[in-house]
């Protein structure tokens, strides 16, 4: 071999071993870096005896992992957003031992009846069940106000998300035309590539995806579904939002949005929607059907109490039409009118004090003009008796008869159920994320590896080094000839 030949073998090796020390540099430096995958340098020789050749870049990453990865941070979204509605709900209909529940509304209710009944000449126990009356009324429109909450924390949600899509998918095309462009030219586009992966891995939290590779490093993104999310351009996700979210408004009726694609109607449910598994999908699930058959509970339970007291052969002093103990907004309840009734609860004027009437007509009769026999507790216990009376479950509740208590507890144990599955489903989609990320990560840097690799690159400089000294010397020693 000349010295002119080993002169530009060993340059090619010091070439090679100063880039591989970037790039080892670059992999330790960004370990933790979201989206950074490991580089590698591409090597061959040169057949002209110009020793190694530089050919690129290589960015691995696992295909297969990274997708089941993002599958499964679109369960976890999915699974979380359900989990956290479920939690405020129960949050808001109480635990059947915690004394602000509606269970136990319900039964104080009944006790202060009780012990109404047992002293019907006692002023301040007909006061303490009007009291326990309207904290149960109470009770049960806070609920209802609170699921309406809900609905309207979804419906921000929604326009909270289709922003946040829209934008990331436009810098997803963005990249792709920037990394095409840097690839033409020769270049790495490496770095572009681990925003790219970034912006997609957000975009796969809200909408679950298939990545395409395309040409010249560009990508095109599909819904699991399949919609075309980005292919020659991105697509354009709309939403109509609502001011205010209230019981009588609903997807079906027209008063509420769904999604649009392009300009085209597109369906939001969570088993048949294009875009179905991610946090999208999950909050249009809680707006439109677990915060509405929450409100049909919470409006069944208002129904099933209402009836229980309006049955007119309870109290002889109201006249006929007149409302019972708990009235629709003040009237007498119409069974075809259950639609946002435990809104419009509320105790009848006659026995509330805040609304002019007086105690005492608990005992006596709601109609009554003048208070009767101080002892005579017969009225009372016939309203004891109407919460006693096992009724079948309104059909928004489900199946079964129960007591007016007996009707709140299933409920709130109906509640924690959900609750508990909610939270099991939670906990599994975040098992199956936590496993998927450990997997990825084993195709991540690893430090000791790049250390030791680094190790060899310092003894290969260093070879290559003594070859351009020794070359040096044996011309200098030529010269001096």
């Amino acid at each position: 071999m000349s010295l002119t030949a080993a002169s530009r073998n060993a340059l090619s090796g010091l070439s090679m071993a100063s880039m591989t020390t970037r790039l080892i540099s670059d992999n330790i430096a960004n370990a933790l870096t979201p989206g950074y995958a490991v580089r590698n340098l591409n090597l061959t020789s040169d057949h002209n005896g110009s020793g190694v050749r530089i050919t690129g870049i290589t960015r691995f990453v696992d295909p297969v992992l990274l997708s089941n990865r993002r599958q499964a941070d679109a369960n976890l979204g999915m699974a979380t957003t359900a989990s956290n509605f479920m939690a405020r709900v129960e949050d808001l209909i109480g635990l059947p031992d915690d004394g602000t529940s509606l269970s136990a509304r319900m039964a104080r209710f009944q006790t202060d009846m009780l012990e109404a009944a047992s002293r019907p000449d006692s002023g301040i126990r007909l006061d303490q069940a009007v009291d326990s009356a309207g904290g149960l009324v109470d009770a049960i429109g806070s609920a209802a106000q609170g699921v309406q909450k809900l609905r309207n924390d979804a419906e921000q949600k929604i326009v909270s998300l289709v922003s946040r899509l829209n934008d990331l998918l436009l810098q997803v095309d963005e990249l792709n035309v920037n990394i095409a462009k840097t690839t033409i030219s020769g270049n790495s586009a490496a770095p572009l590539v681990d925003q790219r992966q970034v912006l997609i891995d957000q975009i796969s939290e809200i909408v679950p995806l298939r990545e395409i590779p395309g040409e010249k490093g560009q990508v095109s993104l599909y819904s699991t579904g399949g919609a075309i999310l980005l292919d020659v351009e991105p697509a354009e996700i709309g939403f109509t939002q609502v001011n205010l979210v209230t019981e009588y408004m609903s997807l079906e009726d027209g008063d509420l949005f769904g999604l649009t694609f392009n300009g085209r109607p597109m369906g939001t449910d969570a088993d048949t929607s294009k875009l179905r598994g991610g946090t999208l999908v999950a909050a249009f699930e809680v707006r439109d059907v677990t915060a509405v058959k929450m409100q049909d509970r919470l409006d069944g339970i208002a129904m099933d109490l209402v009836e229980r007291f309006q049955d007119a052969s309870i109290d002889s002093t109201r006249g006929v039409g007149d409302p019972g103990l708990f009235t629709d907004a003040g009237s007498a309840f119409n069974a075809a009118d259950v639609q946002g009734l435990a809104q419009r609860l509320r105790l009848n004027s006659a026995i509330d004090p805040s609304q002019g009437g007086e105690t005492w007509r608990l005992r006596d009769g709601l109609g009554a003009a003048t208070t009767g026999e101080l002892g005579d507790a017969t009225l009372i216990q016939d309203l004891i008796g109407a919460m006693d009376v096992i009724r079948t479950a309104p059909t928004s509740i489900g199946i079964g008869s129960y007591t007016a208590t007996g009707l709140a507890d299933y409920v709130s144990s109906l509640v924690g159920v959900e609750r508990g599955n909610a939270e099991m489903d939670q906990t599994y989609a975040a098992l199956q994320q936590g496993e998927m990320k450990a997997l990825e990560d084993t195709n991540g840097v690893d430090t000791d590896a790049e250390l030791q690799t680094l190790m060899v690159i310092e003894q290969i400089y260093a070879a290559n080094a003594q070859i351009l000294q020794t070359v040096d010397v044996m011309l200098s020693t030529l010269m001096e000839l």
